[in-house]
């Protein structure tokens, strides 16, 4: 597949000459204002921008905050094009994350040479960058396995709250709810990180885990700290190899999938938006897959009855926004249950969920 590079500079002189240079290698957009940039940019994601410091409406530096902000463009390496040698410029430049600068009047093979590289540099970062997740992937399946192997009430449950994050996330954001937040997650990974939300049962006695019976208020209290148990899990691993966005993000589905808007729940009683957005909504992923399953003491619920339930907790349980996410795809997560348990056959949730 052909690369895409944006040129983007006043001098009308300075594109042709880009252009003619690179258009024998690659596909070339050339454009003179960062606003034609941003407009296409909506549409077409480059492999490498060069752009002129100096430009009318946005300087290149503005240009460059702007798209780092982005978390769709921020990785994308751009090469300032500039006339001036100004230290100053290039070292503010650097700590902005620009990817290199080329003087003018640059000579069309140290041009060519330049692109080259970074073109070549980008494609192995990426490469890097989803081995990388796959090898998260892997391990986060295996995990999750170990979890149901041990729990023998809880029989796809993971994989189906994982699917019922993915679908919910995707909702919120069409509607525009806690956007801001939302944006900066990586989506490609957030339903996985939900399949850890449970890891905390490796804790628990197998005797407790897989009772029959309903527990006792005492056996409840012990169930419950496999909240605890999983955030214990997940700092040692913190502490082994520091905090990123990977284990930040498995945490907080981890530690607070159980907590309650109004500060009822658990491990900490948080309430409101004092509960981090990751278990706010794996709360009601998790509760509706609790409720729609069968348990050794009761019948699973059907899709509508469990939906009714939940609203009449949003607000008090659950963020009534996300409530609101919910309800509008209801019949996303009814299908996906039915069609799962049909593939499984009868799937059984734990008792601590409820």
């Amino acid at each position: 597949m052909e690369k895409t590079i944006f040129v983007v500079d006043d001098v009308d002189t300075d594109l042709f000459k880009a252009e003619e240079v690179l258009e024998k290698h690659y596909v070339v957009f050339t454009m003179t204002t960062a606003k034609k940039m941003f407009n296409l940019l909506k549409k077409i994601t480059p492999h490498l921008i060069l752009l002129d410091i100096e430009m009318p409406d946005m300087n290149g530096l503005e240009i460059l905050s702007k798209l780092k902000s982005d978390k769709s463009l921020e990785y994308i390496p751009v090469i300032f094009l500039t006339s001036s040698r100004d230290v100053d410029t290039e070292t503010k430049s650097y700590e902005k994350g620009v990817a290199d600068f080329l003087h003018k009047p640059f000579s069309p093979t140290s041009l060519l040479n330049r692109v080259n590289l970074h073109i070549n540099l980008g494609q192995m970062i990426r490469e890097q960058t989803s081995l990388l997740k796959d090898a998260h992937r892997n391990i986060i399946h295996v995990l999750s396995t170990l979890v149901e192997y041990r729990d023998e009430y809880t029989g796809g449950h993971m994989e189906r709250t994982a699917y019922y994050i993915r679908i919910l996330v995707a909702e919120m954001m069409r509607r525009g709810i806690y956007i801001n937040q939302l944006k900066d997650w990586d989506m490609d990974m957030i339903h996985v990180f939900a399949l850890l939300h449970d890891i905390g049962k490796v804790g628990i006695s197998d005797s407790l885990l897989n009772k029959p019976d309903i527990y006792t208020s005492e056996e409840r209290l012990a169930m419950q700290k496999h909240s605890l148990v999983g955030e214990s899990i997940i700092n040692r691993v913190i502490e082994k190899v520091g905090d990123n966005v990977f284990l930040h993000n498995a945490k907080a589905f981890t530690t607070y999938h159980h907590e309650c808007w109004d500060g009822s729940g658990y491990p900490y009683g948080l309430k409101g938006e004092e509960i981090p957005l990751q278990g706010r909504i794996m709360a009601i992923a998790d509760v509706y897959d609790a409720l729609t399953t069968e348990r050794p003491y009761k019948d699973a619920y059907s899709p509508e009855e469990a939906v009714d339930m939940i609203m009449k907790e949003s607000g008090i349980k659950y963020d009534p926004k996300i409530a609101e996410a919910f309800y509008a795809i209801r019949d996303r997560f009814e299908t996906f249950n039915n069609s799962a348990k049909k593939v499984k056959g009868k799937n059984c949730g734990n008792q601590h969920e409820l």
